[in-house]
């Protein structure tokens, strides 16, 4: 009785066992992934004190180039003075000009004789020559000059060369301080975010825990009528093959208790059939006793009259002895009338050959009498004298034995046949006796011919009766070979059909289905899961003949396997609804299925199926999922908050109303 809780709770227990060995394969993942992240904060945390000591050291580093800039610039700024190097620039370009000009002053002593005043020069146009008259500058303080210049500025070129050294080794210095400092606050913050994710693990292990141990404590407390009081943490999937196996045999011994109480209600039929029988057989065995009682009694008055007269005699011998007595009896019997039928004949055939001899002697008589008397009369024109002289002369005995016994046969055969005319005339009286006809010979040699003909035909068509008979034979003969034939060719055909039983059609029909009935299988025991949550009463199961089609189990009716189509509208809605929600759970391994629309259905479903429908939708939209109703159920407006309504209006439209619907 306790295991006839699995048929409505299996599934349920299942999925919740399926949960426990999540949770625990969850906690054992977030455990190993607490360690790594425990074992992450402590590198962080090594990371971070090399990189500020690596920042400190950066940051030495930056002070010295700094402060060797600063003195290289202090020192350029002592060479340099109050002025620019792009002045000490400008002033050497200037000298090296006029130096320039002096030396070309110089060049140009032969044609500044030649000048004139008030002429113009021919070179540059002047009308006043002041070089002319001697007053030409000389070189030697302006190449001074230019010498100091350029010593200057060399010094500063080389100085501001070492400064941008300097700067260059000031920027690398602070480049990698920056670079330093945003690894220390990326170590910074990989370490903040390790020891946030340190501390979520925790709380999510803490969370995992917990739920492990409600999830346990709810398979406990069902499992609790079933004897199991505890689980095994590493024993979940063994506990569940357990609980399988229990239904199995429950389901099992429910069918063995049908099949027994089946036969009990087929045995008490038999027994008051035989109860039926027995009182038939009874009044029977009253008559019976009653015969047996007659013949008793007519049995000892046959006794003692049998008694009286065999007195102590055995009646199986004086039986046997009469018996044999007869059968001799009959024997001789049999032989006398056998011998006496051939003495009869022998005596028929002795009278009617006396008959016939005397016959035929009153018939030869006179004839022998007229034969003596010429014979006396032949003998003396024959040439004998008396009978003497005849008989000397006649055949001798030989012959004469031989002419007799010719005669001799020859008259027997004249009897014989004339025995056999006498049989055919009493035969020919019998048949006219019976009366066959009353026609004349002339008026049957018609019908005779006519019969012979048919005979004739008859004949003929036995000779085609054979004729084809024997066709037959041959076409049996034929057969018999094609028959051979075809045997072989169904083993032949039987072998491929074994074939096509393991693999399946050629269309790949049979394959298929197999697949498909995997995956429906699959979604069966995601819709029992589901199904569980809104009755206990039913189970889905496919079906064994039509492995794609749906079978449910009424545990309100002893397990008993009926059809889906057998189920009402509101049940009809119920298992549908459960077969899409196994379907989104499928779909949900792979592709994530957060949308689910019903259409209609709900107006079949009572208040209390109405009730359940809508929790487990309600729990499907906590877990994020967005679930949509159309229905005209006044019941589902009240539970519903958020509704887009469709408002009929003219010309055979409606218009939307709701969260997302603008007016146009």
């Amino acid at each position: 009785a306790q295991d006839e809780w699995l048929i409505g709770g299996l599934a349920g227990v299942e999925e919740q066992l399926g949960n426990l060995l999540s949770k625990q394969q969850e906690i054992t993942q977030k455990e190993t992934d607490l360690k790594k992240a425990d074992t992450a904060v402590t590198g962080a945390t090594k990371k971070l004190d090399e990189a500020s000591k690596q920042c400190g050291l950066k940051k030495q580093e930056l002070e010295t180039a700094g402060k060797n800039l600063q003195q290289g610039k202090n020192a350029l700024s002592e060479l340099l003075g109050d002025k620019l190097l792009r002045e000490y620039r400008t002033e050497k370009e200037t000298l090296l000009r006029e130096m320039a000009f002096i030396k070309k002053i110089e060049e140009l002593e032969d044609h500044r004789a030649k000048l004139e005043d008030g002429k113009p020069c021919p070179l540059c146009g002047s009308t006043e020559h002041p070089f002319a008259e001697g007053n030409v500058p000389v070189p030697d303080e302006i190449e001074q000059k230019i010498e100091s210049l350029t010593k200057l500025i060399d010094k500063a070129d080389e100085q501001e060369a070492a400064i941008r050294k300097l700067e260059q080794a000031e920027t690398a210095a602070r480049k990698n301080l920056n670079d330093r400092e945003k690894q220390e606050a990326e170590v910074a913050n990989n370490k903040m975010a390790a020891k946030k994710m340190l501390a979520e693990l925790k709380d999510t292990l803490t969370n995992l825990e917990a739920d492990f141990e409600q999830i346990k404590q709810a398979v406990s407390g069902k499992l609790q009528p079933l004897g199991i009081t505890k689980i095994p943490e590493s024993e979940a999937e063994l506990l569940l093959e357990s609980l399988k196996s229990r239904l199995k045999a429950w389901q099992e011994q429910v069918k063995q208790k049908a099949d027994i109480e089946k036969q009990i209600a087929d045995i008490d039929s038999e027994v008051k059939r035989l109860d039926a029988v027995i009182d038939t057989q009874v009044k029977a065995l009253t008559e019976k006793q009653e015969t047996l009682e007659r013949l008793k009694k007519e049995l000892a008055d046959g006794t003692e009259e049998r008694k009286q007269l065999y007195g102590d005699k055995k009646p199986d011998d004086e039986e046997g002895r009469l018996n044999k007595a007869i059968a001799d009896a009959e024997k001789a019997e049999k032989k006398a009338r056998d011998l006496n039928t051939g003495l009869q004949q022998k005596l028929t055939t002795a009278k009617t050959h006396i008959d016939s001899l005397k016959k035929r002697i009153e018939q030869i008589t006179p004839e022998l009498q007229k034969a003596e008397t010429d014979f006396s009369a032949a003998l003396i024109p024959a040439g004998f004298a008396d009978e003497k002289a005849f008989l000397e002369a006649r055949l001798s005995q030989e012959d004469r034995e031989s002419l007799s016994s010719r005669a001799k046969a020859l008259d027997d055969a004249g009897t014989e046949l004339k025995a056999k005319q006498k049989d055919r005339e009493t035969r020919l009286a019998t048949e006219i006796a019976k009366k066959l006809t009353d026609k004349t010979l002339e008026e049957l040699e018609p019908h005779f011919k006519e019969f012979e003909e048919s005979l004739k035909e008859l004949r003929d068509s036995i000779a085609g009766l054979k004729h084809k008979l024997n066709e037959n034979l041959a076409a049996k003969d034929r057969i018999k070979e094609k028959q051979s034939i075809i045997e072989a060719q169904k083993k032949e055909c039987h072998r491929w059909e074994k074939l096509h039983g393991l693999i399946g059609s050629a269309d790949g029909k049979k394959y298929r289905n197999f697949a498909q009935g995997l995956t429906f299988e699959l979604m069966v025991s995601h819709a029992n899961r589901q199904l569980e949550k809104m009755t206990d009463r039913y189970l889905l199961i496919r079906d064994e003949q039509q492995p794609l089609e749906l079978n449910v189990v009424d545990n309100y009716q002893a397990g008993e396997i009926r059809s889906t189509k057998n189920l009402s509208g509101g049940e009809s809605f119920i298992v549908s609804l459960t077969l899409a929600l196994g379907l989104s759970k499928m779909a949900s391994r792979k592709v994530r299925v957060d949308s689910l629309f019903l259409d209609e259905g709900f107006g079949t479903l009572d208040e209390e199926a109405l009730e359940i429908a809508l929790e487990t939708l309600s729990g499907l939209q906590q877990d994020g999922k967005l679930i949509g109703i159309i229905s005209h159920v006044s019941a589902l407006k009240e539970r519903i908050s958020t509704q887009i309504n469709i408002t009929p209006v003219s010309g055979g439209r409606s218009s939307l109303s709701g969260p997302g619907c603008k007016g146009g």
